[in-house]
């Protein structure tokens, strides 16, 4: 009877092994922005991508305050994926204080250079608003407090030669709130820092006329960021916008931290590029995302699992 307890005993163990999951629960929160922007149809985008090429996964899609707050996050390990502002994650990894980072955020890395933010600068049509210089005295919204289209403000006014201080009114509030603001004609000008064709400057664009202002490229050389370049929002992408609107832009980067694995995050990227369609179904910015672009000049260093991909598909020696 003892033989026959230890031979059942035994193989009960060995069924037990081969009965494991290949793959252990792996849970995937990504980090957003505001549900009105660009990063969160994009994080929901993912979150598929995910579930179905990660097996035993089980995603969120989480809506912040966006890149600030989503680096912050992710250092203190309550995300595995999140999207950000390149000046964002340079600061981030440098530790700039001012930028919200009172501290290098060194478990912070790269997965992949995603696509180019665009400054929206948008002025009511009757504020009397033409340019840049236009703007002193007026009321503004730059965005929601320390976040990467506020940060994104400063660098510009400064080189603008410009503060709050030179405004009638300063708003700290999201794209959605910005908006409904403009329309309600208690703001005279905003700015967003988005993929183009943000689905709140759609919205305002629709409702009332606007005037998209110009930033010349002498801002961005006054910067003198990298992470600044010139940009172009090319002509009919809102409504009533009939020309091209000289502005800068931003690099995106989709980020992760050194404790996700480098199984998971080989398989976030690989996923992410063999489905880059439905990231362009998400949302019209992911046209910009460029596998040969993915691994250049990152702000932060590559995870091995992005370094892993890309060394497969030849981007990396």
């Amino acid at each position: 009877m003892k033989t026959l307890l230890r031979h059942v005993l035994i193989v009960s163990a060995a069924t037990a092994c081969f009965t494991v999951p290949a793959h252990a629960a792996e849970f995937i929160n990504i980090l957003t922005g505001g549900t009105s922007g660009v990063y969160y149809p994009l994080g929901v985008a993912l979150s598929q991508i995910y579930s179905k090429a990660i097996p035993g996964s089980k995603t969120a899609v989480q809506a912040t305050k966006a890149s600030a707050e989503n680096l912050n996050l992710l250092q203190a390990g309550r995300g595995e994926a999140a999207i950000s502002l390149g000046d964002s994650l340079s600061d981030a990894w440098k530790g700039n204080e001012e930028a919200s980072f009172k501290t290098p955020l060194k478990k912070l890395r790269t997965i992949a250079a995603l696509y180019p933010n665009y400054i929206h600068f948008v002025a009511a049509a009757d504020s009397g608003i033409k340019s840049l210089a236009d703007i002193k005295g007026k009321r503004i919204s730059v965005g929601a407090p320390k976040s990467g289209t506020e940060l994104n403000v400063r660098e510009i006014l400064k080189a603008a030669g410009l503060s709050y201080k030179d405004f009638s009114k300063v708003e700290y509030l999201s794209y959605a709130e910005s908006v409904e603001l403009m329309k309600n004609r208690q703001l005279d000008v905003t700015l967003l820092s988005s993929g183009l064709g943000v689905a709140a400057l759609r919205d305002l664009a629709t409702a009332q006329k606007v005037v998209f202002l110009t930033i010349p490229a002498d801002i961005v050389s006054k910067i003198n960021d990298p992470a600044f370049q010139v940009g172009v929002i090319p002509a009919k992408t809102y409504e009533g916008q009939d020309a091209d609107v000289s502005t800068i832009s931003v690099q995106n980067y989709l980020v992760t931290h050194e404790g996700v694995s480098t199984e998971t995050v080989y398989a976030m990227t690989k996923s992410m590029f063999e489905n880059l369609d439905q990231m362009v179904a998400a949302h019209s910015a992911a046209k910009a995302i460029k596998r040969e672009n993915a691994a250049k000049a990152p702000p932060a260093p590559l995870h091995p699992g992005a370094e892993k991909y890309y060394r497969e598909v030849g981007l990396l020696k």
